[in-house]
């Protein structure tokens, strides 16, 4: 306790040199929220942010000397990385080697009854992330990130949003080994001639870092952590994202009974889980269909066997060697997909897209950063992407999908809007709404507009309205029995919706 007390104090004393008004003088007017494991999550008065409040070592003097001199030995005798282990295993494997290490290195001087704690120091220096490796370990965490020293680090936490820490770097060289070793481990590099650093992280975590000259307050590093356990459409169900019938009928269009699927971009802002959503979508794709996905950084996650992953490469420290989108997707072609997933459209790997899609590719699935479904449109259209309006029309519905933030329960991701695109006789296109989301009741309701794709799906069927409608209505039952149920998995929810086998009604 007195070590923590002392923690305390020291970061009560840098906030007063820095100018700022340290958290633990601000007892009056704070409201507890929420608290789990370490952390306590508190509502400041006066202060729109939350502050997520968890002890964060720092050492000091003959600690970090002691922490700084086991780094030296253990690099020399310890392999740098054991591949093949998870981040638990790894640091497990660390910390009996690092306690080894003390017990026959008498002339480094630990205090007595210390050793595990400079052993678990050594640990997150080496194998974790320092001082942020608790912030890295919280599940409900989206993002971590580090703005620079002398400033408190700020996270995205799945419920509350934007939130302050009491995690603080002061030296930027603490921040610079930090990136060094991330930049290390995944074979790349960061340095004054490429001063930013953007990857995926074995486990999955998206990675940014800058340094100077170009980051003019210092280093900076931005962590995206990925849910092991993936989102299903269960999930997205219990929250609120969408509601039974609106996922029956993408779940519909999606594997388009079996003749003719659709062509669906999910558009939104950053963070506004568009790639979950695509990840839910593509769990809708028959089980025996051939599914190619390209992504900028490796994100989508699907139990299905017949699923082949592609990410690009950045080119090499001799900037040779590069592999963009647009080549991965045109390299897929060439591999008899039935289904073509591209994580972000960007670039001209949009208009190869649309060209596969207007070359009877149907099913093709995408994300696109938009704030609504014209203006999807508009950035297709748009350099640097360019797809010709008379391409567009292969395109049959866009879901845009929005962050909000509520007062009263917090951040909120909902399906806003569901827009089909309907080619018209004067070879133009024109959007409507067959699904829109009510803010006051916070409910996504039809608008009662004929689908002109369920038209299409009827000629290529010979279905009646009454048989579509039938099976929506079914594939809405399994939904809410499964949701009624519990069964939220991606794999159970999977195996659930690929044993429906729609007969003709």
């Amino acid at each position: 306790m007195a070590y923590l007390d002392s923690l305390k104090a020291e970061a009560k004393g840098n906030a007063r040199k820095r100018g700022e008004k340290p958290v633990q003088e601000a007892s009056e007017g704070r409201t507890l929220v929420e608290q789990y494991g370490g952390v306590k999550i508190w509502k400041l008065a006066g202060d729109p942010v939350r502050f997520y409040d968890t002890p964060a070592p720092h050492y000091r003097g003959e600690e970090k000397k002691l922490i700084t001199s086991l780094i030296d030995i253990a690099v020399n005798v310890m392999p740098p990385v054991y591949k093949g282990l998870s981040q638990d295993e790894k640091e497990k494997r660390y910390l009996k080697e690092i306690l080894e290490i003390i017990k026959a290195t008498p002339e480094i001087k630990i205090p007595v009854n210390s050793e595990e704690f400079f052993a678990r120091a050594v640990v997150r220096e080496m194998a974790g992330y320092g001082i942020i490796d608790e912030l890295t370990k919280d599940e409900w965490l989206e993002e971590i990130m580090v703005n620079g020293p002398n400033k408190p680090v700020f996270v995205y936490h799945r419920k509350y949003g934007m939130m302050k820490t009491s995690v603080v770097f002061y030296d930027d060289n603490d921040i610079r080994d930090l990136i060094d070793r991330i930049a290390r481990n995944i074979g790349r590099r960061i340095d004054t001639q490429v001063p930013i650093l953007d990857a995926r992280l074995n486990d999955g975590t998206r990675v940014n870092a800058t340094i100077p000259p170009i980051s003019l307050d210092g280093s900076t590093l931005t962590l995206r952590k990925f849910r092991k356990d993936p989102l299903s459409a269960i999930d997205l169900l219990n929250y609120g994202t969408m509601n039974p019938r609106l996922a029956a009928f993408m779940w519909l269009c999606v594997d388009g009974l079996g003749v003719k699927p659709a062509n669906i971009l999910v558009a939104g802002g950053t963070a506004s889980g568009k790639t979950s959503t695509l990840n839910v979508l593509s769990s809708f794709i028959p089980r025996q269909e051939r599914i190619v996905s390209i992504e900028d950084t490796a994100e989508l996650s699907l139990p299905l066997d017949h699923w082949i992953r592609f990410e690009v490469r950045p080119p090499s420290l001799e900037g040779t060697g590069e592999v963009d989108l647009n080549e991965l997707v045109k390299n897929s072609l060439r591999m008899r997909p039935d289904r073509i997933l591209v994580g972000e459209i960007r670039g001209a790997e949009g208009y190869t897209m649309f060209a596969a899609m207007n070359t009877g590719h149907s099913g093709c699935m995408g994300t696109v950063h938009a704030n609504s479904a014209r203006e999807t449109l508009v950035r297709l259209e748009s350099p640097p992407i360019n797809v010709p309006r008379i391409m567009l029309s292969a395109l049959n519905f866009i879901i845009l999908q929005n962050r909000i933030h509520d007062r009263k329960r917090g951040l909120l991701r909902r399906i806003t809007e569901f827009a089909e695109v309907v080619p018209t006789e004067e070879g133009e296109i024109s959007l409507q709404v067959l699904y829109e989301w009510d803010p006051v009741t916070d409910e996504t309701k039809a608008t009662g507009r004929q689908c002109h794709y369920l038209q299409e799906l009827k000629r290529y069927t010979g279905w009646t309205d009454e048989q579509i409608e039938s099976e929506i209505n079914e594939r809405k039952e399994i939904l809410e029995s499964l949701q009624k149920k519990g069964v939220r998995k991606l794999e159970d929810v999977c195996a659930a919706i690929q044993a429906h086998a729609p007969e003709r009604k």
